[in-house]
């Protein structure tokens, strides 16, 4: 038999999945580590628990191959907008910076406000933000001066994985298109963003197609990860734009819809496509396919804090999301605005904060949960309302991430949206993208639409029309409370900085 291993550096955790050819799940792995925050907007991970999380997981689902098996390639799905800085000698100086790290929000603002900023996203498709590696550039510049003046190589997560096991200096067109200094249309890296930062091009690493190969790792790697030293790495693509390929949304129209811990709509083109107001990215999965959409912040760890601080965390989420279904569609008036952790998209505003609007004393606390569910999908149709501006009409929406395990949560999405919700099938959305790339970097496939064969039908839900008018009548007061207290996020951020800092 022949086998294929996708691999996925999430924020969290990093997962390893064992496939068949045929797309078929034999086995699967995850191995948490710490996501390190502070009141500052830190947001670091370690690099070596991530290193090692690597070597585990693809470990422990390579036991399941036989010795007559052949396992064909391993291919890779990251996180996007990391950065890491390295010494001359490749010493790492920094921990992974991730996307959700906001220290940045004082020089993104000021780069919005020099006129410079919007230029720069129109080249390079990434909207003006902290979490780009853009923004990180400029902040380690002002604030880590000893970091930044050392700093002879600048990579992402994906990046450092393959160089600690190949020797490399090479970042993915996908990934880099998310950088914030990538040009892509002239696929090369932005001049005007490098003088910008004060960063030269030999400090980056070598752009390649999402298709190349790497063989030959060390054997003390292979033998921990129970795999032949000559064994494949396709290097793959990010995150965002493989969940698009994994659930089938590849062509126009189709919408992929993600929501783990945070959460995206996109939508794939033929061509790199950016927004004349700056609402929406646009990231390559490949040269022939660019997926353009938003990314929230506000996801299921909006439900994991309503959970823990409004109820309890020793209740279950099905026992949580049950006390919400209770009440109905609209929440009797209240409503949640869900940028607990400032917001990327539709606001991009690291200063957004959260809020309920519309108490009253015939709200519980089951209301707020329902509120909570229904502000995350509110937020969500803001960006979709954005993309249609920019890529057309959405036909078909697909569905995948933690939330689809909530029936109650997923028909949200559809009554809101007023569209059928089509979950796929498969729950490795990311993985099994990362393993349809490798089988075409191995010339096993000509095209990437072979997924249609991969990716069934796991269940569709269907919007409820008695709903229509009461979300019709509430989601323009949540559009509109949103932009109104736009203009009081940066003071109240200020404020809540400051008291952490007096603690």
């Amino acid at each position: 038999m022949q086998y294929l291993i996708g691999v996925d550096l999430g924020t969290t955790a990093t997962k390893a999945v064992l496939f068949e050819k045929s797309g078929k799940i034999i086995a699967s792995s995850s191995q948490a580590y710490t996501l390190y925050r502070d009141a500052s907007g830190m947001a670091e991970e370690v690099l070596e628990d991530i290193f090692e999380a690597v070597l585990i997981t693809i470990r422990e689902v390579s036991i399941n191959l036989e010795e007559a098996d052949e396992l064909l390639a391993v291919s890779f799905s990251t996180q996007m907008h990391s950065l890491i800085a390295f010494d001359k000698d490749w010493k790492p100086l920094s921990r992974v910076m991730t996307w959700a790290d906001t220290r940045a929000v004082k020089y993104t603002e000021q780069l919005k406000e020099s006129g410079k900023g919007f230029e720069i996203y129109k080249r390079t498709g990434t909207p003006l933000h902290p979490m780009a590696p853009l923004s990180k550039l400029l902040w380690l510049r002002a604030e880590r001066p000893e970091i930044y003046k050392q700093a002879s190589h600048y990579l992402e997560l994906k990046g450092y994985i393959f160089y600690r096991l190949f020797g490399t200096n090479k970042i993915d067109l996908s990934t880099a298109s998310g950088t914030g200094i990538f040009n892509i249309f002239e696929l090369k890296w932005d001049e005007e963003a490098l003088q910008l930062t004060g960063v030269n091009q030999n400090q980056l690493p070598q752009v390649v197609e999402p298709y190349e190969i790497e063989e030959n790792m060390p054997h003390e790697f292979a033998k921990k990860m129970g795999i032949q030293s000559n064994t494949k790495f396709v290097w793959g693509a990010a995150d965002g734009p493989l969940s698009n390929l994994g659930v089938n949304a590849i062509k126009p129209g189709v919408a992929a819809i993600t929501i783990g811990t945070s959460g995206a709509i996109r939508v794939v083109t033929d061509r790199p496509r950016t927004d004349e107001k700056g609402r929406t990215f646009t990231y390559a999965l490949d040269k022939n396919h660019w997926v353009v959409g938003g990314p929230v912040n506000s996801g299921g760890d909006v439900f994991r804090w309503a959970r823990d601080q409004i109820f309890d965390s020793k209740l279950s989420f099905d026992e949580v999301t049950e006390l919400a279904s209770k009440i109905p569609p609209g929440s009797d008036g209240l409503l949640f605005h869900p940028y607990l952790g400032g917001e990327r998209a539709p606001l991009w505003d690291a200063n957004a904060r959260g809020s309920f609007f519309g108490l009253n004393y015939g709200h519980n606390r089951s209301h707020m949960v329902r509120s909570v569910l229904e502000g995350v999908m509110f937020n969500l149709y803001m960006v979709a309302l954005s993309l249609v501006e920019v890529v057309g009409d959405l036909n078909m929406i697909q569905a995948t991430g933690g939330f689809t395990a909530s029936p109650l949560w997923t028909q949200i999405l559809a009554d809101i949206f007023e569209q059928p919700i089509n979950v796929p099938e498969s729950r490795e959305a990311g993985c099994l993208a990362a393993v349809v790339m490798a089988e075409k970097a191995l010339g096993l496939i000509d095209s990437l639409s072979v997924v249609d064969n991969m990716v069934g039908s796991n269940q569709t839900y269907q919007p409820n029309s008695e709903t229509f008018e009461i979300y019709r009548e509430i989601t323009p007061i949540f559009i509109r409370l949103s932009r109104s207290l736009s203009s009081e996020y940066e003071n109240i951020s200020n404020f809540q900085r400051r008291f952490e800092e007096n603690k």
